[in-house]
């Protein structure tokens, strides 16, 4: 259930060139918040109205502690960026569905996230959950450089595996080189594998071709820029194989029925 509240900056840290984190302290928000699910960040300037969706990076729930990563593009991340230790920021969450809806998929001892630049901070937590549940949790990352942000972090609870554009770490190339250059669904090994992803549309489009030509169930999460929040304005819609209640058309609410879907679910 989404609450409103004034959360508290405990900390910020830059990361890498135009990466940063922030962790909150907003206990109402950590209590219900779920791997894959995002919050809404008001800014001051009531000049800017509507809020900047941010994934959820990470939580501490006994200590009412909520990490957001997030790259600054716009107004909105900028002012966060800006703020310090003590300062308030108003949000709105937990929002959306998140990997909670992967449940078909619960014996498949094996489990691949991918992460693509941005879509890295989002896939923190979902690796965190599934290590304590005792899955193999493999981690293919996506960056552009050697600035392996958040690489420590997620080295604590999977096996990391790199691919960079510039072939400076890893495999030269996309997450999906990578998961070919190290081979980690061979050949007869889909019935135990499940797949889960954030990044780029491409990246996504991929891991969803791969996904539907080897039969592996797999849930892709869609960033989107986002007015209302709360499903009213149709204003972050994807393309679904079936009709929406809501809209009664081929389409799905990002903010609602996503950010995250089985792939199943879409026309990609």
């Amino acid at each position: 259930m989404k609450v409103q509240e004034i959360a508290t900056v405990v900390t910020k840290e830059r990361l890498a060139d135009g990466i940063y984190s922030t962790v909150l302290h907003s206990p109402e928000i950590v209590k219900t918040a779920l791997p894959g699910q995002f919050v809404c960040v008001y800014c001051d300037d009531k000049a800017h109205l509507l809020p900047r969706p941010i994934s959820i990076c990470d939580i501490d729930a006994a200590k009412g502690l909520l990490r957001l990563v997030y790259r600054v593009v716009g107004f909105g991340t900028d002012e966060l960026a800006g703020k310090g230790e003590g300062a308030t920021v108003r949000l709105l969450g937990p929002i959306g569905t998140g990997y909670e809806k992967v449940a078909e998929g619960t014996e498949r001892p094996v489990r691949i996230l991918f992460g693509g630049g941005i879509g890295i901070p989002p896939m923190l937590l979902l690796a965190k959950e599934w290590s304590k549940a005792g899955y193999e949790v493999h981690a293919v990352l996506g960056y552009r450089t050697d600035d392996l942000f958040l690489i420590k972090d997620f080295e604590g609870y999977a096996t990391c595996h790199i691919a960079t554009d510039d072939g400076s770490v890893g495999t030269h190339g996309t997450v999906l080189d990578a998961l070919n250059a190290e081979g980690l669904v061979p050949a007869g090994a889909e019935d135990r594998t499940l797949l889960a992803a954030c990044g780029p549309m491409p990246m996504l489009r991929g891991i969803a071709k791969l996904a539907t030509e080897r039969n592996i169930p797999a849930y892709i999460s869609l960033e989107e820029r986002m007015a209302c929040g709360v499903g009213a304005c149709l204003g972050c819609i994807v393309k679904s194989r079936e009709v929406d209640g809501h809209s009664h058309v081929h389409n799905k609410r990002i903010c609602t029925e996503g950010p995250v879907f089985a792939v199943t679910e879409l026309c990609m």
